[in-house]
């Protein structure tokens, strides 16, 4: 568990705000199992799986709760362990070529939304204001992208409910 943390510290320490924040814990690591959000883990030995798995978890806590992050990756811990064909990795990769894409979106963005703030003060050249307005509008979309996540979710967890509805 030990080099798991460390992995995740040096992979994501650029995403720390600050020195003091924990990327990932033990304790955190516990839960997650505990939640059912991972695969067992057998013999205390984790599996590029559970990497995986785990790196999905670290991307997706930052706009979800933990029960949303379950009703996600549900259908995926189930393909894992009935289904020795589904293929994590490949399905990763396509979510890293997607991460890289909306990164470099990101970048175009600000200095769109940069440039908005300017228009809408027009000859105010007040830092403090333009600063303020930039972060509402940063916030504004996040909320719109994690309210648009959240329905996203709810659809699968209804979807999974009339399934299991279907089988029984």
């Amino acid at each position: 568990m030990d080099q798991v943390i460390q992995l995740f510290e040096n992979t994501f320490h650029s995403t720390k705000r600050n020195e003091d924040e924990k990327i990932l814990t033990k304790t955190m690591i516990n839960n997650y199992a505990k939640g059912k959000l991972l695969i067992p883990i057998k013999n205390k030995k984790y599996s590029k799986d559970h990497l995986i798995l785990l790196s999905l978890i670290y991307q997706l806590k930052s706009g979800l709760s933990i029960n949303d992050i379950k009703a996600t990756l549900d259908g995926i811990n189930q393909r894992l362990t009935n289904e020795e064909d589904f293929d994590l990795e490949a399905f990763y990769k396509s979510y890293l070529a997607l991460h890289n894409k909306n990164a470099a979106e990101f970048k175009e963005n600000i200095d769109i939304k940069v440039n908005d703030v300017v228009d809408v003060l027009g000859s105010n050249d007040d830092e403090h204001l333009k600063k303020v307005l930039l972060i509402l509008s940063f916030i504004t979309a996040s909320q719109f992208y994690r309210r648009a996540a959240e329905s996203l979710v709810d659809e699968l967890t209804i979807n999974e409910l009339d399934e299991k509805k279907k089988s029984e």
